[in-house]
């Protein structure tokens, strides 16, 4: 995300030069040991993998997790950089070891396969939530904090946890603008708006999608994940409510005082507000074209008339109708909107920016490590895998639980919510029969972790940098993991002893 130029002395941004060289060395000498590993990806499989493969997966992490840490000037000039050297790190090696061909395979297959589709529905969604503005006032009271992430979570899994993350992240903002105290709310929308609430339909998050393509029944997550996501998400809210409420018994008199709702930094009164301080809608189009997109996801999964091949990969018709799709409303969006409305929203590229650049990273370097839990008793983690049942073979829904989620932390959710589903035997209907209660905990988990960190899902990251780009200050990387550990962990734990 483009930030502006910090001011640092001479001593300090040499510094934070040396830490990249020396990142830099550290990545460099990691080369051996990639050279040394296993078979390809796409040849021989993954059981014999070398766990020195996802070493560029853990750099583009602790990248991103340090680098804003100890060198922020270099990051925030050059994290795109940072994150392709990774990524090179990953492809050249793989290149030397395998060949040019393999190394183009693996490359093609995650662009096509996975990354186009994931950026170009995060884009139009960005798009045209952010031609949706929320006029009127909205003061940031502990009733208003909480009612607005009540909303965002029940229209989580309607709209899906991205487009409901986007259309509500900046009336929250606005509503806030006065106070001081009020990154908790940031860190709990994420928690609640960007994950827990798009666990009751395949619209709502990505893996239930995943799910819904596999066989699963578009309502089952409905019915069966509904006690889940209620004791999750009325125990969060509460929580949050207490939050809140000590935060503004805390502020200076005044300083939360009506604020109106557009912008964070308010212009003269516009004659297009809404009187009296009543709430309405502008940029309805943007609703309709939400609309539009979620049933672009729909689509996909209720026609397939085939497949194409492209740069050697097989790739569905439907899922390039649906990118094609995904970017008209992109740009429907961009002409039917004012600008002075986008403007008015606060509305930048910066954080698309930023996601685009930095996943493109992570979904490439993550490729082994997603190989290697595939390859399943076979493999490099077969250790891990043997942890999913019992002496007789049978499953353990509360460590599907706990192992989805804690690899749907920092792995993209929906690819390791596959990885177990075909773990417990990838039978839908066995699974939502018999197995009901494992597909429960596997869906759990991949859902509601993917708020455990910045990187479990791309909404989280999405909401850090629009509200980063207001001013606003969020915790760092392990700032944020530690809001997780005091206060999503234990709730978690205790939907383990209710429901798993």
């Amino acid at each position: 995300m483009p930030m502006p130029e910090m001011r640092r002395p001479p001593e300090r941004r040499g510094a934070g030069m040396r830490r990249g060289r020396a990142a830099g060395r550290a990545a460099m000498a990691a080369l051996p040991l990639l050279l040394a590993a296993g078979p390809a990806l796409a040849a021989e499989g993954a059981h014999s993998l070398s766990l020195a493969w996802a070493l560029p997966f853990a750099g583009v992490l602790l990248s991103i997790a340090l680098m804003p840490l100890v060198a922020g000037h270099l990051w925030h000039h050059h994290y795109g950089k940072i994150a392709a050297g990774w990524t090179a790190l990953f492809l050249i090696p793989f290149a030397a070891r395998f060949g040019l061909d393999a190394a183009w395979h693996e490359f093609t297959h995650v662009l096509l396969g996975e990354y186009l589709p994931f950026i170009t529905l995060l884009l139009a969604l960005y798009t045209a939530g952010g031609g949706v503005l929320l006029k009127g006032e909205l003061v940031g009271t502990p009733a208003t904090n909480t009612a607005l992430l009540a909303v965002g979570t029940a229209i989580a899994s309607i709209m899906g946890t991205t487009g409901a993350s986007m259309v509500l992240i900046r009336p929250l903002l606005r509503a806030n603008a006065g106070r001081r105290r009020k990154m908790h709310s940031f860190v709990f929308f994420i928690f609640l708006v960007s994950n827990i609430g798009g666990s009751l339909t395949p619209l709502g998050d990505p893996p239930l999608y995943l799910g819904f393509l596999q066989g699963v029944s578009f309502f089952w997550p409905t019915t069966h994940l509904m006690a889940e996501f209620l004791f999750c998400a009325v125990l969060l809210l509460a929580v949050y409510w207490l939050i809140d409420s000590w935060a503004y018994a805390k502020e200076k008199p005044g300083a939360a005082a009506r604020v109106p709702a557009t912008p964070v930094e308010p212009p003269p009164p516009s004659p297009a507000a809404a009187p009296g301080g009543r709430l309405a809608i502008e940029g309805w189009v943007n609703i309709g074209l939400i609309g539009l997109v979620v049933a672009g996801v729909l689509m996909q999964g209720l026609w397939q008339p085939g497949a194409v091949e492209i740069f050697g990969q097989s790739v569905g018709i439907e899922r390039l109708v649906a990118m094609a799709l995904f970017l008209l409303i992109t740009l429907a969006s961009v002409r039917l909107t004012p600008t002075a409305l986008r403007e008015e929203n606060g509305f930048t590229w910066g954080a698309i920016l930023e996601v685009a650049k930095l996943f493109a990273a992570i979904f490439l370097t993550m490729a082994p490590v997603l190989a290697m839990l595939k390859a399943g008793p076979a493999g490099p983690l077969a250790g891990l895998v043997a942890l999913t049942s019992d002496a007789q073979g049978q499953p353990i829904p509360w460590v599907y639980f706990w192992l989805t989620g804690g690899l749907s932390s920092f792995l993209d959710n929906a690819p390791t919510y596959l990885v177990f589903f075909n773990l417990a035997g990838g039978d839908a209907q066995a699974l939502m029969g018999p197995g009901a209660m494992t597909l429960a905990a596997i869906s759990c988990g991949a859902v509601f972790m993917g708020a455990n960190s910045y990187i479990g899902n791309a909404p989280n990251f999405m909401v850090k940098a629009i509200v980063e780009e207001q001013g606003v200050r969020m915790p760092s990387f392990f700032g944020y993991c530690g809001w997780a550990l005091v206060f999503l962990v234990p709730t978690f734990i205790l939907a383990t002893l209710i429901f798993f």
